[in-house]
């Protein structure tokens, strides 16, 4: 057992025990003053017979015999019988009302005695007085077997106590323990921890932290398997032109009569490492949140504008075009450098996939409230299957790769313009063209959207 369940089962048994103390001072004091405020005793005939035979009890056997009187006393509820002896204490260790004693033993020095109270010699030579005080409305102090009884109950009640402070103990840190097991088991790297299981069917604080723990360590899990699958595509992507470039110079060596054809080979393989390199970076500074450029007001479709055109030019050489179609102003604080690359990276992506002599339609529409404004591009290509929707914002994954067995670009142009969209506090979302293509839809916020929300929401 941890330092936690100590804690917890000291602090309620301890607390258990110093109420159980408080409420049996206050029961003491009470049953005290009940007893202070008899005054008076009792008589007649069955007050005598009780009195004569506790006397005659104790006189023949002691307490003991007046104890075995009392426990088998038949019929009525037998009433208090006190037996004081010189110094004014009862035999049985019971509060003795001082008024009543003292009438007690006025009534044994004067000339007629009372029925109901005796003056006793017993065995063992000690004089006691035994009366029945008279019971106010609120009934007789106890009797010695109760008292016996009592004890026994305070036994069982610090018993029962100590299991109650263990058992809870126990129920509040085994999930703690769990946790803490757990905790230690994903730093050693088992990622696949999870503690809901262990914790049951709990509905407090406690499970409520168990699921958010179990949440943390999907979180965990997906991310590091996406950094080893990213580290294990761009191995790949780097491997490839390295080879190549070994393959050229190997070549460029052996055979000089074609170094300038190599060489060009060489130039073409470096200038692709340096755009795979590039966009890594891009995307690297984009997941840590790191850029210094600066926030400026963009009008999105006077940037649209200017990537549309550099997309056309590019697009005219393969036999296809660029639509673009603007539905009023749009004007956002971002990064244009950024915006800028979001947009031209997705339209480029369209116009790398969307068929010979089809158009890469791209369309720009502010919502009526000017919150948000739209930015969607979609193509006429092979389009995506809707189970990889999802994953084609993904880095090296390539939209369109399987219908088309196409290995152009490293599939990280999508991710790149998610994640500057998100950075903007914007969304990204993919999905089927009716007719056959893809459409892609940037949504982002706008600059009164986000003057009303103060700081931007950042991914």
């Amino acid at each position: 057992m941890g330092r936690l369940f100590w804690k917890i089962f000291l602090g309620f048994w301890l607390t258990l025990v110093l109420i159980a103390i408080g409420v049996g001072l206050a029961v003491h004091f009470y049953n005290q003053s009940r007893i202070e405020a008899i005054t008076d005793l009792a008589a007649g005939p069955r007050a005598s017979f009780v009195v004569n035979a506790t006397a005659l009890a104790l006189a023949q056997g002691g307490p003991e015999s007046v104890e075995s009187l009392f426990r088998s006393w038949p019929g009525q509820r037998l009433p208090l019988v006190l037996i004081v002896d010189e110094q004014g204490r009862d035999i049985f260790d019971r509060p003795v009302p001082t008024v009543a004693l003292e009438r007690a033993r006025e009534q044994l020095r004067g000339a007629q005695v009372l029925s109901g109270v005796r003056r006793v010699l017993g065995h063992n030579g000690h004089e006691y007085v035994i009366f029945i005080p008279r019971p106010g409305p609120e009934g007789l102090p106890q009797t010695p077997s109760r008292q016996m009884s009592l004890g026994f109950q305070l036994v069982a009640a610090l018993i029962a106590s100590l299991l109650f402070s263990a058992v809870l103990a126990w129920y509040l840190t085994r999930p703690v323990r769990h946790l803490q097991s757990a905790a230690n088991r994903l730093a050693r790297g088992e990622l696949a921890t999870r503690v809901m299981p262990r914790i049951g069917r709990r509905r407090d604080e406690i499970a409520d932290l168990g699921r958010d723990f179990d949440h943390m360590a999907a979180q965990l899990q997906a991310l590091v398997s996406a950094q080893q699958r990213l580290l294990h595509d761009v191995s790949h992507e780097l491997r490839s032109p390295l080879a190549r470039l070994q393959v050229a110079v190997g070549l460029g060596q052996q055979q000089p009569d074609k170094l300038a054809a190599m060489l060009v080979r060489i130039e073409r393989e470096t200038g692709r490492l340096d755009e795979l390199v590039g966009e890594l970076l891009t995307l690297s500074r984009l997941e840590a949140h790191v850029d210094s450029e600066h926030d400026e007001q963009v009008d999105v479709p006077v940037l649209l504008e200017t990537v549309v055109e550099d997309a056309r030019f590019e697009a005219g050489a393969s036999g296809r075009g660029v639509e673009l179609a603007i539905d009023g102003e749009a004007n956002l604080i971002g990064k244009p450098e950024l915006l800028r690359r979001a947009f031209e990276n997705v339209i480029r992506n369209a116009v790398r996939y969307t068929a010979p002599e089809t158009n890469v339609v791209v369309s720009v529409q502010p919502d009526p409230g000017g919150t948000e404004v739209m930015v969607r591009v979609c193509d006429r290509g092979p389009g995506v299957a809707s189970a990889d929707l999802a994953t084609i914002f993904e880095p090296f994954v390539r939209a369109g790769e399987g219908a088309t067995g196409g290995r152009e670009g490293y599939g990280l142009g999508l991710a790149i313009a998610k994640r500057a969209v998100m950075a903007h506090g914007g969304q990204v979302a993919a999905s089927q063209r009716e007719g056959g293509g893809l459409c892609i839809e940037l949504t982002l916020p706008l600059m009164n959207n986000a003057g009303k929300g103060g700081k931007r929401p950042t991914e």
